[in-house]
């Protein structure tokens, strides 16, 4: 093999956006598993299927990537380092039928720009069949311009509970508990039927103070215990979905820091929602959690 030959199979690739969301929601969209599968698809001709995702530090993740027609790309990655708001390191290995495609390193940066942020990708890539530098130009540009929509209509909510991981796990994954404290300040909830596991749903009506009748159904997806769960959010019983939502639990010294995150379905019902005050009203849920478990 020639040194041209040689130098052909790796190449240095970079994407720069300026996105009109918080750097918190930016590097939340960017990470979390729920808002990925939203924004990995890079044609409207690809699905991805993600069979594992942990977004930890060490943490794995494998998705399928399918084309009709064609075999599917096989991608298996990781987290070697995540900074807050800063900095993600990670790998991935592409596979097709068996065989190793590429492999490449990921590093993405994130700024704040005041009430918009900015990202920058660079990866190090190393081609093992065929080169891949264009297939992946395109698939990274096409990437960040999807994560850059989702990151612009993603709700994220906040909390720090005084109160060890393990109970507030507890009281969000409770049939119990959860009914009882879901909901803004002097909202409650009706329950038709619940079941609180990957696979499960909760199907419940959420009324307000006035009597206003809200019909929900959420569907839950992928469960970390202690660290995650994923679900997704309808207008009532198998009704439209109206957002991918995820939450997670990280331990604060003793207590739990909660991130609630929904990419709503389109802008239009992003506005609407923070038009009629959705981040105060889920700061307030967040809060009636807190309170149920003693913890305000």
């Amino acid at each position: 093999m020639s040194r041209d030959q040689v130098s052909d199979r790796f190449a240095t690739l970079t994407f720069e956006r300026s996105i009109a969301a918080p750097v918190a929601t930016l590097y939340a969209a960017w990470i979390s598993p729920a808002a990925r599968a939203v924004w990995a698809a890079t044609a409207p001709s690809v699905t991805v299927e993600f069979l594992e995702a942990d977004s930890r530090v060490g943490g794995r993740e494998v998705s399928l990537c399918k084309v009709a027609g064609e075999p599917d790309l096989r991608v298996e990655g990781g987290w070697l380092d995540l900074v807050p708001e800063a900095r993600t390191v990670g790998y991935e290995v592409v596979s097709k039928e068996g065989d190793r495609q590429s492999a490449a390193l990921v590093t993405a940066d994130f700024a704040a720009e005041g009430e918009t942020s900015r990202i920058k990708v660079t990866v190090q890539l190393a081609s093992l069949a065929a080169d891949m530098a264009d297939g992946y130009r395109q698939g990274f540009n096409a990437g960040i311009d999807n994560l850059r929509a989702v990151a612009e209509r993603t709700l994220l909510l906040q909390r720090v509970i005084k109160a060890p991981v393990p109970v507030v796990w507890g009281a969000w994954m409770n049939s119990e508990s959860l009914p009882k404290w879901w909901g803004p300040d002097g909202f409650s909830c009706r329950t038709s039927r619940i079941d609180l596991r990957a696979g499960g749903e909760w199907v419940f009506d959420m009324i307000g103070p006035d009597g206003t009748v809200f019909p929900n159904h959420h569907k839950y997806g992928a469960m970390i215990p202690e660290a995650r769960l994923d679900y997704t959010l309808h207008w009532g019983e198998n009704g439209p979905k109206h957002a991918d939502a995820w939450a997670t639990f990280e331990d604060q010294d003793g207590a739990t820091k909660v991130t609630l995150g929904m990419v709503m379905a389109t802008a239009k019902e992003y506005h609407d929602a923070k038009g009629f005050g959705a981040v105060e009203l889920g700061l307030q849920t967040l809060g009636k959690l807190a309170k149920i478990i003693g913890a305000e």
